[in-house]
């Protein structure tokens, strides 16, 4: 901070002499000018870090120079100061993006917080970020050891989410090698304790035994807020959206809606779109559709669409809660689509329950992985996070969102399942109908290594409450960030799907997933 050079511009210039001394003093290079004029050419001349404009000045006052600074170092921080509390000026002064606002008399303390801020501000809380998270390393990593529920493997994984999110925005990236490698042992922790209660949890009868899980999510997140004093409730399903990806969008959301509950759920095994969403909205596992609605589901290696039947399944379970309601469903492929809904939207009021799903986020984690453009722009997490949350900022969805804001409504955000980057291979061999998914295989006399500690192996589908379609069929699933891949032209494959997002298997990423309960603002 130290040599930094000051503008500071104010009529009374004269009476600043002990402020520019005592910055002088602290090592700051210090120049004046007295009125908007003057400033504007000495901008023009020479190179500023930082501007003092005073606010009332005669002539040129503050508010025109700084319209004028803008247009010469739109990247300019000034800091305005000024005599007058009148809410309009501040108003005035925040609307053209000022950095700071004193009020006059100043204090040197005052002045010296506002250029650390200013000036050093990243530097501090680049610091501040990796003194935490060194501090918290600790307590997670102690966690590890520990008899952890589903809630506190929730909780350790929303703890990382928020340093991953902390240190994407800090320019000192000496840390997130660490948490990095934090991530990967959480999740070789989580996939061991998947496998030794995930078979106990779906042949619960209890759901306090449990966490929610894919077939319990309306009817625990969504069918109790139909009683409420709402105009509307909308649930909108974002395909594929991880927790860190929630995180990224959360704050568009929070411009419009209070954001009244978050939590995680569980998605089902596999964590693909055709067994995880049809069993949010037909409330029941993929054994169970399979048996009782067989011309809705098919099997993996069956031709067509597998998710194809979502509305029908949903009236099921409207009707089999008994649930009197008026209700839609939506499916949002296409821009088009998007753009039709968002118009027409406020038409939907009259319904109790609107289910809109949104199928983006899937279709870039496809698109990364077939276009080599779209890797470029996504090559990790973080720039992955930030195409979801541009995505959102463009898309017809915030139209819709704004729309909804400014009605009584309850809306409920969550997805089917997410993601994970994937970095090691794991042979497998299976006949021509073994399922395609690098994350799982479903299929008869699958050949692998059974005794490998990052694969999970269901012998038994009907434990898992999932179909098979012989009787030799089953299901081995892939953890942590291991993706399986055939021995023939090994390498090739290896290499075309090596750091592409995938799902199907058990991570923290792809299973603990996000849903969110907001009402609007402007109700």
């Amino acid at each position: 901070m130290q040599n930094a050079k000051i503008l500071w511009v104010d009529d009374e210039i004269d009476l600043l002499k002990a402020h520019h001394m005592f910055l002088k003093q602290r090592g700051f290079d210090v120049s004046s000018a007295s009125n908007g004029i003057d400033a504007l050419d000495m901008i023009k001349q020479d190179s500023f870090d930082i501007v003092f404009l005073d606010e009332q000045m005669p002539g040129m006052d503050g508010l025109t120079t700084l319209g004028e600074l803008q247009k010469i170092a739109p990247n300019m921080p000034v800091i305005m100061i000024t005599k007058s509390e009148e809410e309009q000026i501040m108003e005035d002064a925040i609307g053209a993006k000022i950095t700071d606002y004193l009020i006059k008399p100043v204090k040197p303390s005052q002045i010296l917080i506002a250029l650390k801020k200013v000036l050093e501000g990243k530097k501090l809380i680049n610091q501040k970020v990796n003194v935490g998270y060194q501090q918290d390393f600790r307590n997670i990593a102690m966690q590890f050891f520990e008899e952890n529920d589903y809630e506190s493997w929730a909780d350790i994984y929303q703890k990382l989410v928020y340093w991953e999110g902390e240190m994407e925005k800090n320019e000192d990236k000496s840390m997130k090698e660490v948490l990095d490698t934090q991530l990967n042992e959480a999740n070789s922790n989580f996939g061991k304790y998947v496998a030794r209660n995930y078979l106990d949890w779906v042949n619960s009868q209890d759901p306090n035994d449990r966490p929610i899980l894919s077939p319990d999510v309306l009817q625990r997140t969504t069918f109790p807020h139909l009683d409420g004093d709402y105009e509307s409730v909308f649930f909108i399903l974002i395909d594929c959206l991880r927790y860190d990806q929630w995180k990224a969008l959360e704050p568009i959301f929070a411009e419009y809606f209070y954001v009244n509950k978050e939590q995680s759920y569980y998605s089902i095994l596999p964590t693909a779109t055709q067994y995880a969403r049809n069993a949010i909205f037909s409330g029941l596992y993929p054994l169970h559709i399979s048996e009782r609605h067989p011309q809705y589901w098919k099997n993996d290696e069956e031709e067509g669409g597998k998710n194809l039947h979502e509305e029908a399944l949903l009236a099921e379970q409207i009707k089999r809660a008994r649930l009197n309601i008026k209700h839609s469903y939506h499916k949002v492929i296409t821009q088009e689509n998007g753009k039709t809904l968002a118009d027409n939207v406020l038409n939907l009021m009259h319904n109790d329950l609107n289910v809109i799903v949104y199928n983006f986020i899937d279709l870039l984690s496809h698109s990364r992985t077939e276009m080599n453009i779209i890797r470029e722009l996504a090559p990790d997490e973080a720039a992955y996070r930030q195409i979801s949350r541009s995505w959102l900022e463009h898309s017809p969805l915030l139209q819709l969102l704004r729309k909804l804001s400014e009605r009584n409504v309850k809306l409920v955000i969550a997805t089917d399942h997410g993601t994970i980057r994937v970095k090691k291979p794991s042979r497998i061999i299976g006949d021509r109908k073994t399922t395609t998914n690098l994350r799982y295989k479903q299929g008869k006399n699958l050949n692998y290594d059974e005794k490998a500690k990052h694969l999970f192996t269901v012998r038994k589908p009907h434990e898992a409450m999932l179909p098979k379609t012989n009787v030799s069929s089953s299901y081995v699933f892939a953890m942590e960030d291991y993706f399986f891949a055939y021995p023939n032209n090994y390498n090739y494959y290896v290499n075309y799907y090596k750091d592409t997002f995938q799902h199907g298997g058990i991570s923290l990423e792809e299973m603990v997933i996000p849903i969110v309960e907001l009402t609007s603002k402007g109700r």
